[in-house]
């Protein structure tokens, strides 16, 4: 859940730059892959969902992205090296923290828009994508992110959050 201490370190990375945790967290992802492997069977690409090149104080996803790379020292899972991620975003767009529902739609859609795949992009068709983010509020950037990556030719997305926002009642 995305509440208490893991709220507190998922906030010092995305919004303190406090690197250490990306690497904590991409150890928590090798983690996961490591010990899923029914949900790793048939995974082509292990991507972030990327954050604009320019975001301060940290582009948080590619950190985490980056430190995963690092900590899967068997090259077991198909994570792009540091500086050659599969997903980029070069054009910044409206954030959806603290956005109505239909503000986050509309941010999602935008963001998804502004979203490229990299390299051969023979790489994407057919392909299996497992998406990776940081918090899961709505679903709504997760969803367009993938509608995306699907009407670029991925045959598959599946997705990864590290905290779900607790629903409200």
């Amino acid at each position: 859940m995305y509440s208490g201490a893991l709220k507190n370190k998922i906030h010092k990375l995305k919004y303190e730059g406090k690197h250490g945790w990306a690497m904590i967290f991409g150890r928590l992802l090798v983690g996961w892959m490591e010990s899923h492997p029914e949900q790793m069977e048939g995974v082509d690409h292990v991507v972030g969902n990327p954050a604009h090149h320019g975001r301060q104080p940290i582009q948080h996803i590619e950190a985490i992205m980056d430190a995963a790379y690092a900590e899967d020292v068997t090259r077991a899972f198909p994570l792009s090296p540091p500086g050659a991620h599969r997903l980029v975003k070069h054009t910044e767009t409206a954030r959806s923290a603290n956005r109505t529902l239909g503000e986050k739609r509309a941010a999602a859609t935008a963001h998804a828009a502004a979203l490229t795949w990299t390299g051969d992009t023979s790489d994407i068709r057919g392909s299996t994508i497992l998406l990776v983010d940081d918090v899961f509020t709505s679903g709504s950037q997760l969803q367009h992110v993938a509608l995306r990556l699907r009407s670029s030719g991925a045959a598959d997305v599946r997705g990864l959050v590290l905290a779900r926002v607790p629903w409200s009642g």
